[in-house]
């Protein structure tokens, strides 16, 4: 755990966070991208740390929700929809999940999948936009199996080591505000 979070922040300490300009596009490029930013790395993970906290159903319905809500995303992105504000708005969606998950805040099915459904979709739009058609679907693949393995490596973590899991929230919650500043 650790080790994870030496990682982690050197990640969000490295130079420029955000992800979304500049590379190939395929599988193997959408694969790579959710670990070529801290904002993504950092979120897929603090959405698996939050649902850790709760086990059963929720534990990997939630995961799922951000996932689903992160190929809508990609879909509207592709489409020309645009949100002004969207890389604020995803270094923020960092520190609402490291709040999250600092305080194991109690929530049902239903208000789990409303909290991470938008901020799925606010990163789903980012990775949409930037896609050429061609690829577009590769993308997406690579991208969508990539944020799901680190939903899954956030919730192993979560599950293996809940003290740790409140620090990494909360360092998960000052590096959105670092980023939206950057």
């Amino acid at each position: 755990m650790k080790r994870l979070a030496l990682i982690l922040a050197a990640s969000v300490f490295a130079g420029p966070a955000f992800a979304h300009s500049g590379h190939a596009f395929t599988f193997a490029a959408g694969l790579s991208h959710p670990f070529s930013g801290a904002d993504h790395l950092l979120a897929m993970a603090l959405v698996g740390v939050w649902a850790a906290a709760f086990g059963g159903a929720r534990a990997w319905a939630w995961p799922a929700s951000f996932v689903a809500a992160l190929s809508v995303g990609a879909l509207l992105g592709h489409a020309g929809v645009a949100a002004p504000g969207l890389e604020t708005m995803i270094a923020l969606s960092v520190s609402a999940l490291g709040l999250l998950a600092a305080s194991r805040a109690p929530a049902s099915l239903a208000l789990g999948i409303a909290a991470l459904a938008p901020l799925g979709l606010l990163h789903g739009i980012a990775h949409g936009a930037e896609a050429p058609d061609g690829a577009f679907a590769l993308y997406v693949a690579g991208f969508v199996a990539a944020s799901a393995a680190l939903h899954a490596c956030g919730l192993a973590a979560g599950r293996l080591a809940a003290g740790g899991a409140r620090w990494f929230g909360w360092a998960g919650a000052l590096a959105g505000l670092w980023l939206a500043v950057q």
